[in-house]
């Protein structure tokens, strides 16, 4: 059998409101209600693997508890044929309030719930020597036992198989240790410009990646937004350029959807180079949209 990806974390409900600009401490903006979308970084990576190379491709592992937002969670996942692999009613699905400027920037609130509180039985209902590659992101992370439970059970994985790390915009309030755990063989790390930072205290770009890359001997992702992705491995560090995208409507799921597009291509078996350049374009159709999934 030919093996697949895994992809673990959240389904959240995104909340997106547009808002005129970001309200200051004490001000007051009038907001328009757009949608109630699922999305949630691990939802949003699935969404770009099955989108470039269909479903067959890679599992959605995320909890799927009991709650209002857990309903919309289940009926998308019905709806859009997704499969079911983790349900545990102990507590609500999580959601956030994405509030989108008129430029596509968007600033979210979020309220954590059941994919903040991994549970060890879990792990039973999936096979690791089915996968060649895993996602998880900085989200899942923040909890200091559910990642080291997350980490635990990821160092059972067979010897030639692979971690994505997704930095994710909560790398500032990862615990070091955890971050000590991930930084390491076998991992392919995925940041922004800011994130990277957390991840090496070198001066340039180049420097921080040089320093990642000796750490992990993998390559190392920096997503530049327009201008595509930097790309260090052992032929040094470069940018895989991007196509100018002319209609934005906003960001949402642009990062997860890079990482998903990387992903399918190591499927596919691609160059890394290719590979950035299908998780730039990926990533360009999602901006262009409302919801942040191409599913």
């Amino acid at each position: 059998m030919t093996k697949k990806s895994l992809i673990i974390g959240a389904a959240f409900v995104d909340v997106i409101m547009d808002v005129p600009q970001m309200p200051t401490s004490g001000s007051d903006v009038t907001a328009k209600l757009k949608s109630y979308n699922v999305g949630g970084c691990a939802f949003n990576v699935y969404g770009a693997i099955k989108h470039y190379l269909g479903a067959n491709s890679a599992d959605l592992f995320v909890p799927v508890g009991k709650g209002q937002y857990s309903e919309i969670v289940r009926k998308t996942m019905n709806y859009s044929r997704i499969p079911i692999l983790l349900e545990d009613n102990h507590q609500d699905n999580g959601w956030d309030l994405c509030l989108v400027e008129p430029n596509g920037e968007r600033t979210f609130i979020t309220v954590p719930g059941i994919e903040q509180d991994w549970k060890d039985e879990w792990f039973s209902k999936i096979n690791l020597s089915d996968y060649k590659y895993f996602y998880v992101s900085g989200y899942e992370m923040e909890d200091v036992k559910s990642a080291n439970l997350l980490l635990d059970y990821l160092e059972q994985r067979d010897n030639d198989s692979y971690i994505l790390f997704d930095a994710s915009p909560r790398i500032s309030h990862i615990d070091s240790r955890i971050l000590n755990r991930l930084i390491t063989k076998g991992v392919i790390i995925n940041a922004n410009e800011d994130e990277i930072g957390f991840l090496s205290d070198r001066d340039t770009l180049e420097e921080k990646t040089s320093d990642v890359f000796e750490k992990t001997d993998e390559p190392v992702l920096v997503t530049l937004g327009a201008k595509g992705t930097y790309l260090y491995d052992d032929n040094g560090g470069r940018i895989i350029s991007s196509d100018k995208v002319e209609n934005v409507v906003n960001t949402i799921g642009a990062g997860d959807t890079h990482c998903g597009g990387v992903i399918a291509g190591l499927l596919n078996g691609n160059s890394f180079a290719e590979v950035c350049k299908i998780g730039n374009n990926l990533s360009a159709q999602v901006i262009q949209q409302e919801a942040g999934s191409l599913i």
